[in-house]
């Protein structure tokens, strides 16, 4: 290949992705924008029919893989599938799948709290477990988590919701400092609030204490600022990432 025709690619041609919770909001942006630089984009989310219709719109190789993020087995499968796809795995991993419950220490249920740390924390602990030795393995890869301003503030009633996030946000900082020197980077992209269908159940527009949608984030917003972080030059690793409403 030609200097001029290779000039001509997208950045990420030939880069494959795996971007957890990528049916809706934040997860949707971000294969759609990193699509749209090339990259071939493995879709994780529980609702096959929605993944189906999302890897339609995008085109270009995408792979929609159901799975229940909380779930051992579809993890596990969802891994195989897509090594046969990539036997080598993914050079970029977007940990972005979670859940938003809210409500008061007393008033939170052990086992929604437990799925909270499932789907926010273990979750992306699995991918990670899969993936990062074979990103060591070939000397490069990139692992993206999506975190939210309460990994590091403190609001009421987001017991269960800041507990995870705090450990992911943790989780990220220990695998930083294990990666250094490996040729994998790691960044921690911390949006302000964002409007995606995760704020429908809240109605934060008519709910005390919340900032109306106008004044959110968009999700593309976040995938904005996922794509940056990954174009950087190979020996540059943003660390950490934090966006809000100007």
């Amino acid at each position: 290949m030609t200097a001029s025709a290779s000039a001509t690619l997208p950045v990420l041609h030939g880069v494959s992705v795996v971007v957890t919770g990528a049916s809706r909001g934040i997860g949707r942006a971000v294969a759609v924008a990193l699509a749209a630089a090339g990259a071939q984009p493995f879709l994780i989310s529980r609702s096959a029919s929605d993944l189906a219709r999302v890897a339609t719109e995008i085109g270009g190789g995408a792979v929609a893989v159901p799975c229940d993020v909380t779930n051992t087995d579809d993890v596990a499968q969802a891994v195989q599938t897509i090594c046969e796809h990539r036997a080598d795995g993914p050079s970029i991993l977007v940990n972005n799948a979670g859940v938003f419950p809210l409500g008061p220490i007393e008033r939170t249920d052990p086992a929604r709290f437990e799925q909270t740390l499932q789907a926010n924390l273990l979750a992306p602990f699995r991918f990670l477990h899969a993936f990062v030795p074979l990103m060591r393995a070939a000397g490069h890869g990139h692992v993206i988590t999506i975190g939210s301003v309460a990994d590091r503030s403190i609001f009421s009633g987001n017991g269960a919701y800041s507990a995870s996030k705090f450990g992911a946000r943790a989780l990220h900082e220990v695998l930083r400092e294990e990666l250094r020197g490996s040729g994998v980077r790691a960044t921690l992209i911390a949006p302000s609030a964002t409007d995606t269908p995760i704020w429908d159940p809240i109605d934060p527009d008519n709910t005390p204490g919340f900032p109306p949608r106008a004044a959110m984030l968009r999700p593309e917003d976040v995938a904005d600022a996922v794509l940056w972080a990954v174009t950087r030059r190979a020996h540059v690793n943003v660390d950490e990432l934090r966006i809000s409403r100007a």
